[in-house]
């Protein structure tokens, strides 16, 4: 007596995983390792420690929920980036990647998903920031009439800058393939370029391509269409550069 087995039909053993399915298990890529877990915890830390030091040394008029939220931001787009390095580069390091790509074959579907994966862990710290921006500024309470004001512009900003803070630790991770060198270089090349761009004769270029002039209005003030540009063309270089060379060495790099 033979027993009969039941295999399953080819178009469901065929079926590729689906982008959503995919994201979920690159968030949890972020948040299930110890780098991961850590870097998180201590961002959510700092943020409080730099929101609580703003209401208990600031001037009362910088106790607004804006300003509190801006202070809570600056830990994110300094830390959070480097567990998008780790997202990608981990693959390569680690040499998960074979095991990756075997089940996935499309690689551009796995780094869509991966940055799809960075934008939702950003969007969630945005939300974190923002509770610990409303505590804080409950605690403070400077009483003024603008205390709860939070502007839908530096709101919109905000959330750029987190985004895209996310998006290039990402690229930067997968042009390099590398945890050190990746983490190195994505602080090591904009200070760098800031320092350089101190000098006069490379000032005008320094307003169009150094991070920490043209992004850092976007949590201070309602920017203009000139500091958009400017803001696109550091992003550009930064941001999206990396982030295409990176899909291009993933692509078409061998897997080892």
């Amino acid at each position: 007596m033979s027993t009969a087995t039941l295999a399953p039909p080819a178009a469901a053993r065929d079926a590729r995983p689906g982008l959503a399915r995919l994201t979920a298990v690159e968030l949890r890529k972020m948040t299930d390792t110890r780098a991961g877990f850590w870097l998180l915890l201590s961002t959510v830390g700092l943020a409080i420690a730099a929101v609580l030091i703003l209401g208990f040394v600031g001037d009362a008029q910088d106790h607004r929920l804006r300003d509190m939220l801006a202070v809570a931001v600056a830990p994110v787009v300094v830390l959070l980036p480097v567990v998008g390095i780790l997202l990608v580069s981990s693959e390569w390091s680690q040499r998960t990647s074979l095991l990756t790509f075997a089940l996935v074959p499309h690689r551009s579907r796995v780094i869509a998903a991966k940055l799809a994966a960075g934008v939702v862990l950003s969007l969630g710290a945005l939300q974190i920031c923002i509770a610990i921006a409303l505590l804080g500024t409950a605690i403070a309470d400077p009483g003024a009439s603008d205390t709860w004001s939070l502007p839908a512009w530096m709101l919109g900003q905000t959330t750029v800058f987190v985004v895209t803070a996310m998006i290039m630790g990402i690229g930067f991770g997968a042009m390099l393939l590398s945890s050190a060198p990746a983490i190195v270089l994505y602080f090591a090349l904009p200070l760098a370029w800031t320092a350089v761009g101190s000098l006069a004769f490379l000032a005008d270029a320094a307003r169009w391509l150094d991070s920490t002039r043209s992004l850092a209005p976007m949590t201070d003030e309602l920017m203009s269409s000139t500091q958009w540009a400017r803001a696109g063309a550091t992003l550009a270089l930064w941001m999206l550069l990396p982030l295409l060379v990176g899909l291009w060495r993933v692509t078409r790099g061998d897997v080892r």
